[in-house]
């Protein structure tokens, strides 16, 4: 998609990223065309999904293995009420389509691990770890990897998967 095709309803939606210089119709526009991976839908993924689908970021995928509980509602801020019981993977799926019909959310309901974590992550521009548990973390599994795995806290930067933060070069134009 090139910013040029954007529908009325996407310049009205976007509007403020295209004034911005930093971003623009052609940065919306990369947006729309990217793919990130979340790894983790619970109190630290949750706003970062909500971000991401406000933002027009095109495919977000998510990974995931948990349910929706009731106790935990109050910090994991993607799901209701009405979604206790569900897969946190579906129940972020319905409330991003509701924010932003743009966005197509790719539900991973699975525990990211050392037989899946290459293969789930190299279907993504970006992946960004967002644990429960530093167990679940795949940063330690993205040593020596080209795609840096950014930590929550890093705003405008990315995290090397060593930790340090630092920004990083695209490799799309």
């Amino acid at each position: 998609m090139d910013f040029t095709d954007f529908t009325e309803d996407q310049v009205n939606r976007y509007a403020r990223h295209i004034l911005l210089k930093e971003v623009g119709g052609v940065g919306q526009a990369k947006l729309l065309n990217s793919k990130v991976l979340v790894i983790g839908a619970g109190g630290l993924g949750s706003p970062v999904l909500l971000y991401l689908a406000a933002a027009g970021v095109g495919t977000i995928g998510v990974v995931d293995d948990d349910k929706v509980d009731l106790s935990n509602l109050q910090r994991q801020i993607v799901h209701q009420t009405a979604s206790v019981g569900l897969p946190k993977v579906e129940s972020a799926r319905q409330t991003l389509a509701a924010i932003n019909p743009d966005v197509t959310l790719v539900a991973h309901e699975t525990r990211i691990g050392p037989d899946n974590a290459v293969d789930l992550i190299s279907q993504y521009d970006l992946a960004i770890t967002a644990p429960a548990t530093a167990a679940s973390s795949a940063n330690r599994r993205r040593r020596g990897k080209s795609r840096p795995a950014p930590r929550p806290g890093c705003w405008g930067l990315f995290a090397a998967p060593w930790g340090r933060c630092r920004r990083r070069k695209s490799s799309r134009s």
